[in-house]
């Protein structure tokens, strides 16, 4: 790697033209935006379906088994999908950016190949899952989706310890320019880990379950139309949400440690994310057009007079694209509160309807409370909102590091491939992905057509039992 990058740098004349430098950064954002949505859903939707195939195998229940085999085919397309854009950005890592890798490689190259290893488990026994129903025993085949759900929990956890790393380097030492005394444990565990990965598991969570959700949410806006609530889609729509809905408060959680420990470790990153310009004390909480005094300060400090340090207390040429970190951190904030309220307006409609079931005695509980039209316009409408918020956090968590790539150690143009041409690249990337997109939409809507049950057609489906739902 070391002879490759110095061949570059001898070529180019040692640093990328400023529109290369840029088409870099911008085909990075761009795979990188394209695959974290899959990987969300690869999170998430194996765990939905083992709940799912968890209630058939308690209940008897054929819908719950119908919506597992649904939905881990649907699982199963995405998975293939995601291992063409995850292996592209490993290759970019190395086109893109070989001055990082070629320098730092040795020190976060372990939590690659961990990850490698945890996606093979995935993929295996993915495959085991997919074509052992109908040939294994039931509790076996709910045994096999188990290792699914973990290694694709693992493979995301160790891939974000490579980007806590790039916010929180340790692990390695720096003499006369050179890293030495490598400690990969070290690099793996930095302080960042625990909070990022927890963020970005909850926050998967969330997007695949209110996306899962959002497409059931057409159809019983569809089954309304018609005069019916199809029992097929409230369990497709009760799970996925389920999931999304526990999450979301968790969710504000552990949002609060994340900004709390950018506030401490990377101070600039702060300032851009809150849009504190100047260093003062009692510094109000601004959130788009409204401002409340003293609040930022108190919420942080728990000091309505405390002084926090603003973007004029760093040099110029280190602070991030200001306006573009808070913005996106306005994005998150706000969709993430939607989705928070959106959650509270499911679990007060769970709760009235078991009270109503309760006073009411044999009498069937109320219908329209959770399948009220704006609740489930609201519900569509989720799945592309989180997909927005996880897009606009990770934004705020890029460039709200720049101009650094491994933050305080080495900035983002010397880690860029000097060759020339690096935008035809982008071009080229942009045409594919857009055929790759259009593709795997088309198969996924072809796979959304239920087919036909002649029993429920005959016979009237009992009331459901249903999971995160009022019955």
């Amino acid at each position: 790697m070391s002879t490759v990058a110095l061949l570059l740098n001898d070529a180019a004349g040692g640093a990328a033209t400023p529109a290369d430098f840029m088409a870099a950064r911008q085909q990075m954002a761009f795979t990188l935006g394209f695959h974290i949505i899959l990987a969300s859903i690869g999170i998430g939707l194996p765990a939905i379906t083992l709940l799912a195939e968890w209630r058939s195998l308690r209940t008897g229940d054929t819908v719950y088994a119908e919506l597992a085999r649904r939905w881990m085919k649907a699982a199963g397309v995405l998975f293939a999908v995601g291992a063409v854009s995850g292996t592209v950005l490993s290759f970019e890592m190395g086109t893109l950016w070989p001055g990082f890798m070629d320098k730092y490689g040795q020190v976060f190259g372990a939590a690659f190949a961990l990850e490698g290893i945890a996606f093979f488990i995935e993929a295996i026994f993915m495959g085991i899952y997919l074509y052992g129903w109908d040939r294994l025993s039931p509790r076996a085949h709910f045994a096999t989706g188990i290792p699914v759900v973990v290694a694709g929990l693992l493979s995301a956890s160790f891939v974000v310890t490579v980007n806590s790393w790039m916010n929180q380097p340790r692990g390695f030492r720096l003499e006369n320019g050179q890293v030495t005394d490598v400690d990969p444990l070290a690099a793996m565990f930095n302080p960042a880990t625990p909070v990022q990965a927890v963020h970005l598991i909850l926050a998967s969570l969330m997007v695949c379950g209110f996306t899962v959700a959002s497409v059931y949410a057409v159809a019983l806006l569809r089954d309304r139309r018609a005069g019916r609530v199809d029992r097929y889609h409230r369990l497709g729509f009760a799970i996925p949400f389920s999931l999304g809905a526990v999450c979301a408060p968790l969710q504000v959680l552990v949002g609060d440690w994340a900004v709390r420990f950018v506030h401490d470790n990377q101070p600039i990153k702060f300032a851009a994310m809150e849009g504190v310009e100047h260093t003062e004390a009692g510094v109000p909480f601004r959130f788009a057009v409204f401002e409340i005094p003293n609040a930022l300060s108190l919420m942080l400090k728990f000091d309505a007079g405390a002084t926090l340090r603003g973007l004029d207390s760093f040099p110029a040429d280190l602070r991030p694209p200001a306006e573009v970190v808070k913005i996106s951190f306005e994005i998150m904030i706000a969709i993430g509160t939607a989705l928070l309220a959106l959650a509270a307006w499911w679990a007060l409609a769970w709760f009235l309807r078991r009270r109503a079931a309760g006073r009411d005695g044999a009498l069937a509980p109320r219908r329209d409370l959770p399948w009220h039209p704006w609740f489930l316009r609201a519900a569509a409408l989720a799945g592309v909102a989180a997909a927005i918020a996880m897009e606009a956090g990770w934004t705020t968590t890029e460039v709200g590091r720049q101009p650094w790539i491994v933050y305080g150690v080495m900035r983002t143009e010397e880690a860029v491939n000097p060759n020339p041409g690096l935008r035809f690249g982008l071009y080229v990337v942009l045409v594919v992905y857009t055929v790759l997109a259009v593709a795997t939409i088309s198969v996924l809507r072809r796979m959304r057509r239920r087919p036909p049950d002649p029993s429920e057609a005959s016979t009237p489906s009992p009331e459901p039992t249903e999971v995160g739902s009022p019955s």
